[in-house]
C-alpha cells in the first residue's frame, strides 16, 4: 500500500512538472521502457501462446507479418520520440501546441488495444486528432484476451467522481475492492465527467446534426456557387481597375437607375452567363453575395497587392530609379505619388506606379521619410537606387536641403535628373516673372479666348467669319489652295503647364486676328450690360499687345521643336542635347541681331491692321510708375531694353541654370551607346568617363582595361548583323539579355 501511494505521489509530481500533457505520464509509466518486451510477449500471445497448434501459429504469423513489422518499427520510433519529447520538456518548457506531433496517422500502427500503451492524443498533430478519435470509436469496446494481469496491492482509498479521468488511460486503476462503489460514482449524474465525455463522443460521431456543422459546412454545390460569385466579382473588379474606372456609384438604392460600374456590369454579366446568374439569384445567402462595398474594397486591395508583388518580382535585384510628384486627393490630403523605372529581364525600360504615400507636410525631411518607408515596405533598398526624377520645386531639387540632396547623402549614385520637357516649360515661364508686362499680356490672352469661346453662338460666329475671310483671300489670290491648307479652326485655351498650348493659341490669334476682333465687337454691341469685350478690342489694337505677341511667337518658335522632341517617348538624347545647344545659340543671336527684324515685323503688322505706331523717341514713365514721379524713359528704351532684352536674357539665363552641364554630361555619356547609324555616336572617352562617375562599381583594374574592351566592343557590334538592326538603347539591351 505504501509503495502504491509513493508511486502515485511521484506520478503527480511529474505531472505538475511536465509542460506537455501526457509527457510526464509516459516518463513515469512502467510500459515506457517495456514497449519492446510488451510487443514480444503480445506477439507470442497472438501467435497462440502455450497449447496452440503449429498450423494455427503459422497461419496467424502469415496473416499478421506485415502489420507486426510496421508496428514493431513504430514502437521503436515512439520510444525515441518520447525520449526526445521528455528531454526537450525538461530542458526548455514550451506550450503543447508548439509540438508538431504525428501527422501521418495509420490505424494499424498507431492504435493500441491496451490503454496503458495508447499514445496520448496530445502526441498527434492537431489536424489528425479527429481521425485518431474516430479510429478508436470505430473499434468499439475492447477487452484484453489472454493478458496476464499481475497481482498488485489493493488500494482502500475513498474515490470521487473524478477518479476515472486518467485511471483507464494513463495511471491505471487499483481500487478494485471498492469498484462496486467507485464505478457508479464515476458514472454519476447527467452532468458528470463520464456522461459529458460520452455525449461528446456521440456528438463527434454525429457531427452533421450539430449546429456548428450546419453553420460552418456547406454542400459541394453551395461551395461551387460561392466560387463562381467570387470569380465573377474578381473579374469585374480587375477589368474596372485595369481601365481606370470607378467601382462604386453614389446611389445604390433600389430606385437608382445607375448603381455604379461594378453592380451594373455584374447585372450585364449575369445576362450573358447562366452559371453566374444561377450563383447570384438562386438561393444565394444574403451574407455571401460578394457585392458589398467592403468586398469591393477588399478585391481592389487584393489586386493592388498582387500587382505590387509582380512589380517587385520583376525588379528583382536590379537597379531602379524613382519618379515622384506631389498630389492631393478630393479630401485635400497631401500625398506623394511614387513611380519606379527599371529595365526588366527582356531589356525593356518600363515604368510602374508603385503607390501613394500620405505625408504630413511637403518638407524635404518628411518626403524623404515617406519615400524610404514606402521603398522598404516593398523590399527596395536605397542602395540600389540609381536615379531620381522630381519637379523643379525647391523642396525637391534643392542643392543643399532638397529631397534629392538628402537621398544622395545616403546613396551618392542616385543622380537627380529633372524632366527636360518640364524644365523647358519652366524656362518659358520665367519670362512672365522677369517682365511684368508679359504677365498682363497672358492674362489678356486668356480673357480674349474666354470671351470669344464662351458660348456655342460665339464659336459659330468666329468659325463663320473665318470661313468668309478665307474665301475672300482665295478670291483675291492672297491664299493658295492645297492639301492641309485653309482649314477651319478655332481658338484653344492655353494651358497652365504646357507652354506649347500658348504657342498654338498665339498662332491662331495671329491667323484669325480680324475675325477675333469682329466677334469681340459684336459681343460688345449685343451685350445688354457693359462688358469687357470692348476693352479687349482696345487692348488688342495697341502697339504693346502686338509687340508682346510677336516677341513671344519668335521665342516659342525657336523652342517649340526642342519641346516636341523632349516630349517624345522615343526621344534621342544625343539629338536633344545637340538641339539644346542650337536653341541656346539661336537665342543669343536673337538678342544680338534680332531687334531690328522684330521691330519691322511689328510695324508691318500694325500698318496692315491700322494700329497706331508710337514715336520711339517720345518719353513715357517706367512701367508701373506714376507720371508724378517724373521718372521717364523713351519708347525705344522701354520696348528694346525693358522688354526685348529682359525677356531674352531671362530665357537664356534660366536655360543655362536648369540644363546644367553636370546632367547634360551624364546623359551625353550614356547616349554614346546609341546604336543608330551603326553606333555613329560611339565615343570611348565619354563612355570611360562613366567608370569615374560610378567609381565604386568599378575597380582600378576595370578602369585600366575599359578602353581596350570598348575598342573591341565597337568592332564587334559593327560587324555582327544582329546589332545592326538595333535602333535604340532598349533594343540593344534586349540583345544583351
Amino acid at each position: 500500500m505504501a509503495r502504491a501511494v509513493a508511486d502515485e505521489d511521484e506520478k503527480k509530481q511529474l505531472q505538475r512538472q511536465s509542460p506537455v500533457p501526457g509527457e510526464a505520464e509516459y516518463k513515469c509509466h512502467p510500459a515506457r521502457n517495456d514497449l519492446r518486451s510488451f510487443f514480444t510477449s503480445n506477439q507470442q500471445r497472438e501467435n497462440g501462446g502455450a497449447g496452440a497448434s503449429e498450423g494455427q501459429v503459422q497461419r496467424n504469423t502469415t496473416e499478421s507479418r506485415d502489420a507486426e513489422h510496421r508496428q514493431q518499427a513504430f514502437v521503436e520510433s515512439v520510444i525515441a520520440n518520447l525520449e526526445q519529447i521528455v528531454e526537450d520538456a525538461d530542458a526548455e518548457p514550451q506550450l503543447a501546441q508548439d509540438v508538431g506531433g504525428i501527422k501521418d496517422f495509420d490505424p494499424k500502427i498507431h492504435v493500441f488495444a491496451d490503454p496503458a500503451l495508447r499514445i496520448p492524443i496530445e502526441a498527434f498533430h492537431p489536424d489528425t486528432r479527429d481521425e485518431v478519435r474516430r479510429a478508436y470509436l470505430l473499434n468499439g469496446p475492447t477487452q484484453p484476451v489472454g493478458h496476464n494481469f499481475p497481482r498488485k496491492s489493493v488500494d482502500n482509498r475513498v474515490t470521487d467522481e473524478k477518479f476515472g479521468h486518467d485511471a483507464f488511460t494513463k495511471a491505471g486503476y487499483r481500487n478494485w475492492r471498492n469498484a462496486y462503489h467507485g464505478f457508479p460514482l464515476h458514472v454519476g449524474g447527467p452532468s458528470s465527467y463520464h456522461n459529458r465525455a460520452r455525449m461528446d463522443a456521440d456528438d463527434f460521431n454525429n457531427q452533421r446534426s450539430s449546429i456548428r456543422h450546419n453553420v460552418q459546412t456547406h454542400t459541394k454545390e453551395a461551395e461551387q456557387k460561392y466560387e463562381v460569385r467570387v470569380t465573377a466579382s474578381l473579374d469585374i473588379a480587375t477589368f474596372l481597375l485595369m481601365q481606370g474606372h470607378a467601382i462604386r456609384g453614389h446611389d445604390k438604392s433600389s430606385s437608382s437607375q445607375n448603381n455604379g460600374n461594378f453592380l451594373e456590369m455584374l447585372e450585364w454579366y449575369k445576362t450573358r452567363k447562366e452559371e453566374v446568374k444561377a450563383a447570384f439569384d438562386e438561393l444565394c445567402p444574403t451574407n455571401a453575395r460578394m457585392t458589398s462595398h467592403t468586398i469591393q474594397k477588399d478585391l481592389a486591395k487584393s489586386c493592388a497587392r498582387e500587382i505590387t508583388q509582380v512589380i517587385k518580382e520583376e525588379i528583382g535585384d536590379s537597379l531602379f530609379s524613382v519618379l515622384i510628384d506631389e498630389s492631393r486627393d478630393i479630401s485635400i490630403a497631401e500625398q506623394m505619388a511614387v513611380i519606379v523605372r527599371y529595365v526588366n529581364k527582356k531589356g525593356i525600360v518600363v515604368e510602374r506606379f508603385l503607390g501613394l504615400k500620405h505625408v504630413k507636410d511637403t518638407s524635404a525631411d518628411s518626403l524623404k521619410e515617406a519615400l524610404v518607408s514606402l521603398l522598404a515596405k516593398h523590399g527596395l533598398p536605397i542602395a540600389r537606387l540609381r536615379g531620381q526624377g522630381y519637379d523643379g520645386a525647391s523642396n525637391m531639387r534643392g542643392e543643399f536641403n532638397g529631397l534629392q540632396k538628402l537621398i544622395r547623402d545616403e546613396n551618392s549614385y542616385a543622380f537627380y535628373i529633372h524632366c527636360f520637357a518640364h524644365q523647358l516649360q519652366l524656362v518659358v515661364v520665367s519670362v512672365t516673372s522677369a517682365v511684368s508686362s508679359f504677365d498682363d499680356f497672358f492674362n489678356y490672352l486668356g480673357l480674349i479666348v474666354t470671351s470669344v469661346s464662351a458660348s456655342c453662338k460665339r464659336k459659330d460666329m468666329l468659325t463663320e467669319n473665318h470661313r468668309l475671310t478665307i474665301l475672300d483671300k482665295l478670291e483675291r489670290g492672297q491664299n493658295f489652295t492645297g492639301r492641309g491648307k485653309n482649314q477651319n479652326t478655332n481658338l484653344s485655351r492655353p494651358g497652365d503647364t504646357r507652354w506649347g498650348s500658348h504657342f498654338r493659341t498665339l498662332t491662331r490669334i495671329e491667323l484669325m486676328w480680324d475675325d477675333v476682333v469682329t466677334v469681340l465687337s459684336m459681343v460688345h454691341e449685343d451685350a445688354r450690360n457693359p462688358g469687357r469685350a470692348g476693352g479687349l478690342v482696345h487692348q488688342m489694337e495697341s502697339f504693346r499687345f502686338v509687340f508682346n505677341m510677336k516677341l513671344m511667337l519668335k521665342v516659342l518658335r525657336i523652342t517649340n521643336d526642342l519641346s516636341l522632341l523632349l516630349q517624345r517617348k522615343d526621344q534621342n538624347i544625343v539629338q536633344a542635347m545637340s538641339l539644346l545647344v542650337d536653341v541656346k545659340t539661336r537665342l543669343v543671336n536673337l538678342r544680338n541681331d534680332g531687334w531690328d527684324v522684330l521691330l519691322n515685323e511689328v510695324k508691318s503688322f500694325c500698318n496692315a491692321k491700322k494700329i497706331p505706331i508710337p514715336n520711339m523717341e517720345d518719353a513715357i514713365p517706367r512701367w508701373g510708375r506714376s507720371r508724378l514721379a517724373e521718372i521717364t524713359i523713351t519708347q525705344e528704351h522701354y520696348y528694346r531694353v525693358d522688354t526685348f532684352f529682359a525677356a531674352v536674357d531671362a530665357i537664356i539665363t534660366e536655360m543655362d541654370h536648369r540644363f546644367s552641364e553636370v546632367s547634360s554630361e551624364f546623359l551625353v555619356c550614356f547616349s554614346c551607346l546609341d546604336p543608330r547609324d551603326s553606333f555613329s555616336n560611339f565615343n570611348v572617352d565619354k563612355i570611360a568617363r562613366l567608370t569615374e562617375i560610378y567609381d565604386q562599381d568599378f575597380s582600378d583594374d576595370d578602369r585600366s582595361r575599359i578602353r581596350d574592351q570598348l575598342e573591341t566592343f565597337i568592332l564587334h557590334v559593327r560587324r555582327v548583323d544582329e546589332f545592326l538592326a538595333c535602333y535604340d538603347l532598349e533594343s540593344l539591351a534586349a540583345i544583351k539579355s
